[in-house]
């Protein structure tokens, strides 16, 4: 017997569990030249941005063990062209399409909802919290729960209400619980863990940082069990809310970890840029792994690993054994 792969992000369903991360596929022209996009739960943007940006300077990608250090600067045509050019050429395809949105104010996210709104073939809009706020010394909105609540409820009240609102969460925090929850507060229908940690590396023959930004954010395997630990913490907080899990997700393997934690929907990002048809590939093997071990439903592996010890079993197998004492 297969196995149920749809799943839910708020209240909008999804044939399967898989989404590429932000930034990873731009806005898929590129991706489906390998595959159909609409084998894959849903496709989520580049960050859009109110005004065209060109991005920081090179080099602003550079290998590292286990992953990659990226300095991009949300390079990208704008939202206008976004409107007119990619968003139509995914609605005309019927590719659930989830919006990346980035800005430095909390009137310019606001504006961005606007703007969205009334756009067809947008099936959520993520809030991309890892920008600096211009109007507080440029400290990042994520890193301040009161900060990214106020860009939440901004975007929540100008967006369309039935489309759903994920806040994406960094990990460079004291605390992710607490920016989590004020999210939610704030009205945030879903969440998504993580965004790219903060990294460095120094180019040993040049004696210089490998970045012409200095810094960046570090993704690939390496950020996993980091990623991991913020969506087991969030779902252990707040068991009712939908979580991406992003972050170092290369095998169907990596997939079931993030949904045990609690992740309903799984990011793939790094792992494109040599596998492009590694979204498709991870999710062969995830549905494979949950068969091999009597799931019949996605859904009921979501959050298992934390039943108490003894308890962790499928709700398949519970089923079986009450069917079997009547």
């Amino acid at each position: 017997m297969s196995v149920d792969m749809r799943t839910y992000l708020a209240h909008v369903e999804l044939a399967n569990p898989m989404t590429t991360a932000a930034g990873c596929a731009s806005s898929g022209r590129e991706l489906a030249q390998f595959f159909d996009l609409n084998r894959i739960g849903a496709l989520v943007t580049r960050s859009i941005t109110m005004a065209p940006r060109a991005g920081r300077p090179t080099p602003r990608m550079a290998e590292t063990p286990s992953g990659m250090l990226n300095a991009i600067g949300l390079q990208g045509p704008g939202i206008d062209a976004f409107l007119e050019r990619d968003l139509p050429w995914l609605a005309q395809r019927g590719v659930r399409t989830i919006v990346s949105i980035g800005g430095g104010t909390v009137a310019e996210y606001g504006a961005l909802a606007r703007r969205l709104t009334d756009a067809p073939g947008v099936t959520a809009v993520e809030v991309n919290l890892a920008c600096p706020n211009m109007e507080d010394r440029g400290r990042v909105f994520a890193r301040d729960g009161a900060s990214a609540a106020e860009v939440i409820s901004s975007v929540r009240t100008l967006m369309r209400y039935d489309v759903p609102v994920v806040a994406k969460l960094s990990p460079d925090v004291a605390d992710v619980v607490s920016v989590a929850r004020a999210c939610v507060e704030g009205g945030a229908d879903a969440l998504s863990l993580i965004n790219s940690p903060l990294g460095m590396s120094i180019d040993t023959e040049t004696l210089r940082p490998s970045l012409a930004a200095v810094s960046g954010g570090l993704s690939g395997p390496a950020v996993r069990p980091l990623a991991v630990r913020c969506v087991w913490q969030v779902h252990a907080a707040l068991p009712g809310v939908p979580i991406i899990g992003v972050g170092g997700v290369l095998t169907g393997r990596d997939a079931f970890e993030m949904v045990l934690a609690g992740a309903c929907v799984v990011g793939v990002g790094t792992a494109l840029f040599h596998d492009p048809h590694a979204c498709l590939r991870i999710l062969r093997e995830l549905e494979e792994l949950l068969q091999a071990r009597g799931f019949q439903r996605l859904a009921d592996a979501v959050g298992l690993a934390h039943r108490p010890p003894g308890n962790a079993r499928s709700r398949a197998d519970t089923t079986d054994m009450e069917e079997s004492s009547l």
